[in-house]
């Protein structure tokens, strides 16, 4: 009987060794990576945003707190405006003030062109007639002249009497006045025609001071539109989607341009960040495909594409876990993921991940 009980015993334990040594074998199987596989250890991570106004500035309102999903373009933080919107407010002024001023020069110039040709028409036309009437005038005199010398020449030989000497003496002295009257009309005509000649130059001159005001209208419009830009920027929105993940400030705060205002990280673009040794290195190339796993999900990998290895090697990082730590150069690279199930990964979390470097090896599960 105790022959027996040894043996059964002795059966058990045997039975016992066969089973650990192949659920051994099973686990070694199971937790060595096959050829064509390469794992990788890290975290998963995703490219940060810092917000941060342009200008400083008191916080009068802050929209949004830590773990808060937003949207491009959402607003996330309102700065004081209202010097910058009086600031707005008199640029917009003058630039009003000079559209009136440019209208108002428009409208004078359109009436001195006008002016200006029928000016120098009716001064031209004025100096014709003034050369017409002194022609006659100095016809007349001449006339006058010879009238009163024949009458000198009768008088002197007796055939005519002194009476008719006075009037040839008066008509002559009647028609030199006639004359220099006539020329000086011509005179004043003639200046009334070279004024009329400066009227092209002050039509120019005016042309002048519009394109002043025109130039003055391009600078106010500018400030105007820079005044808006200073405006828009106390208005801080979110430049692409993503999760605030820190915030380092609060309402009523008075804020300097650049000072970090919240951090988001784009939760569409997550990826593990790990390291490579040196020597397994030359195994992998950009494009090729992984696995992502997490003790969150056990059992349940993500697709991800290797899109990034570093090109200059770094010392192993303290917080990072390689399998060989004696090798001590390791390169950085990055795995993609394709999809997030519905943002179930999120920044930090420790992550395993498979590099496929052959096409024709299943997936295993990563080594613990």
């Amino acid at each position: 009987m105790q022959t027996l009980t040894r043996r059964i015993g002795g059966a058990a334990v045997l039975a016992v060794a066969a089973l650990v040594g192949v659920l051994a074998w099973w686990m070694q199987q199971r937790s060595v990576p096959a050829d064509g596989l390469l794992q990788i250890n890290g975290r998963i991570e995703g490219d940060r945003v810092t917000i941060a106004p342009k200008t400083a500035g008191r916080v009068v309102e802050l929209r949004v707190h830590e773990g808060d999903v937003v949207t491009s373009g959402q607003v996330l933080v309102r700065l004081d405006d209202r010097a910058v919107r009086a600031r707005l407010e008199q640029a917009e002024a003058a630039v009003q003030t000079l559209q009136a001023q440019i209208a108002a020069q428009q409208a004078a110039l359109v009436v001195m062109r006008g002016e200006t040709a029928l000016a120098l028409n009716a001064a031209r036309n004025r100096m014709a007639a003034a050369e017409a009437d002194a022609r006659r005038a100095a016809a007349a005199h001449a006339q006058d002249e010879r009238d009163h010398a024949r009458a000198r020449d009768l008088s002197e030989q007796g055939f005519i009497g002194p009476q008719a000497m006075e009037r040839t003496g008066l008509a002559l002295k009647q028609s030199a006045e006639q004359r220099d009257a006539a020329d000086a009309l011509l005179e004043q005509s003639r200046q009334l025609v070279r004024d009329a000649q400066l009227g092209p130059q002050r039509v120019r001159t005016r042309e002048a001071e519009l394109a002043v005001s025109r130039a003055r209208l391009q600078e106010a419009t500018a400030t105007v539109a820079e005044a808006q830009s200073a405006l828009d920027d106390m208005v801080i929105r979110a430049p692409a989607g993503g999760t605030v993940v820190r915030r380092f400030t609060h309402a009523g705060e008075v804020v300097g341009a650049g000072a970090p205002l919240l951090d988001l990280i784009d939760l569409g673009q997550l990826y593990l960040k790990g390291y490579l040794p040196e020597p397994q290195i030359g195994r992998v190339r950009r494009g090729m495909a992984a696995r992502v796993h997490v003790d969150a999900f056990p059992g349940e990998g993500f697709n991800a594409t290797l899109r990034y290895v570093a090109s200059r090697a770094e010392f192993t990082p303290k917080e990072v876990q390689t399998v060989d730590e004696r090798v001590r150069l390791v390169y950085e690279v990055r795995l993609y993921l394709e999809q997030d199930a519905a943002g179930r990964l999120s920044p930090g979390q420790p992550a395993d991940a498979m590099i496929r470097t052959r096409e024709d090896v299943a997936w295993h599960v990563p080594r613990r």
